[in-house]
């Protein structure tokens, strides 16, 4: 193993230090129970990933992920998980003998500069492998970069039923994988929920994405097997993002039909056009007596506070319930446990599919002898299945596989068993939300492969 070197000026992307920094500060020291002397007592995020040591060839690990903006709020606490796993990984002998070491870009809006960003990782920090990236059109935009540097994409966030087509069609070549289950598996969790609640009448309003028309499409087909019945199946009721909110609201109405109510609405919505639908719908009195399912895609403050509050304080969507795929697998209590330690409080969302995602990669390298690139995206699907030995602790798997062992990892976020189009069976959370504005977890659906 070659000598520590620190050099920071590697490890991040332009700017992101000290946006993590600051979105870390609330935190009671960070990263001071993992590091060991001479890098203890560093109390933030920046400081943690500067602190890490690298090897002359050990594994770059890089990650594409929000840190700013509205996305920031999901985004920040998945990106805080990655020096966590990395430290772990480092303590227990690193990866090929050597050390693994971060690289982070933060994940824009638009497509086209997701793209740029990934180029950045790939051929200027060359990185051997990318965890990301958070939404669907940029990691849709981001994948030919993939493709072409030969370099594995994972992703704890990406649900586009598309990104499962294209990998069907052999278009990704293997360095396309994610931890989060496909859309079209939230689309039978939610016609699951329908069937407990006892709905067997529900109209569905969407914004017009091909994500959510593929959402809108398994609920139905899922709802119409158990019997129930979807309202304007030959014209669905579909906004385009920007639409004016007159038109907004006349979709509203159509929806909760008020003179011939459903038993409840699907809400498939996107965070801007959604909120003023839903904003009109509940001052025009539309919602009353009506129950609204959502999606994790609305699972967010900044929604909650665009829709607004009634006069006595309390979210206008109180009662209002909705899915987000689950964090249960058998390693699930090991990363809270460490979280709690670290933080304080549980994980937030996706953060375990963020661990997963990493964790693979590591241990695809190991199982691989070798930190190229090719090596990892060859490997990936041989630790993530059976028929190796279970482990659901990630340093266990590093040492068999040195000792010439296969695994089967069984992550903290599920089994993450990955299929050839680079898919995972999920297990959903059901969330509702509170008068004070928050989302209390209240059932699980558990999807059967």
């Amino acid at each position: 193993m070659t000598g520590r070197k620190l050099r920071p000026d590697r490890l991040l992307g332009t700017g992101l230090i000290g946006l993590l920094a600051a979105g870390c500060q609330s935190t009671d020291g960070f990263g001071d129970r993992l590091l060991s002397n001479p890098f203890e007592d560093q109390s933030n995020l920046e400081q943690r990933i500067a602190a890490q040591p690298q090897s002359e060839n050990g594994l770059k690990l890089g990650a594409m992920l929000p840190a700013t903006g509205e996305l920031g709020q999901l985004g920040r606490p998945m990106l805080q998980t990655l020096p966590l796993l990395v430290d772990t990984v480092n303590r227990c002998g690193g990866v090929n003998q050597t050390f693994v070491s971060l690289v982070l870009e933060n994940q824009v809006a638009q497509p086209l500069e997701g793209a740029v960003a990934l180029t950045k990782l790939v051929e200027g920090n060359r990185v051997s492998a990318v965890v990301g990236a958070f939404s669907n059109e940029v990691t849709a935009a981001a994948l030919p970069v993939a493709v072409q540097d030969k370099v594995l994409l994972i992703s704890p966030a990406s649900s586009s039923p598309a990104l499962t087509d294209r990998a069907e069609q052999g278009t990704f070549k293997d360095f396309w994988a994610r931890t989060i289950p496909s859309d079209r598996q939230q689309g039978v969790a939610l016609a699951r929920l329908a069937e407990k609640r006892g709905f067997r009448d529900v109209a569905i309003v969407s914004v017009n994405r091909p994500e959510a028309i593929a959402l809108a499409q398994s609920f139905t087909t899922a709802f119409e097997k158990q019997g129930g019945t979807v309202r304007d199946k030959t014209q669905p009721l579909r906004y385009n993002p920007g639409t004016d909110p007159l038109t907004l609201e006349e979709l509203a109405y159509a929806a909760f039909a008020p003179f011939d109510p459903p038993d409840a609405v699907l809400a498939i919505l996107d965070r801007n056009g959604g909120a003023s639908l839903m904003q009109s719908a509940i001052q025009l009195g539309l919602t009353q007596g009506i129950p609204v399912m959502l999606t994790d895609a609305v699972r967010m403050d900044a929604f909650l506070q665009r829709v607004g509050k009634a006069s006595n304080g309390t979210s206008l969507l109180t009662g209002a319930i909705g899915t987000a795929p689950a964090a249960d697998g058998p390693g699930y209590a090991d990363l809270a446990k460490l979280w709690q330690e670290q933080f304080g409080g549980s994980p937030s969302s996706l953060v375990a599919q963020t661990w997963d995602a990493a964790a693979l990669v590591l241990l695809a390298a190991q199982a691989a002898k070798s930190n190229s690139r090719e090596g990892i995206a060859s490997k990936l699907r041989q630790v993530a299945n059976p028929p190796g030995k279970t482990v659901t602790n990630v340093c266990e798997g590093l040492a068999l596989l040195k000792q010439g062992q296969e695994i089967n990892y069984d992550g903290a976020s599920g089994k993450v068993d990955i299929n050839a189009a680079g898919d995972v069976q999920g297990s959903y959370e059901v969330w509702a939300i509170n008068e004070k504005g928050q989302f209390d977890a209240i059932d699980r659906i558990r999807l059967e492969p």
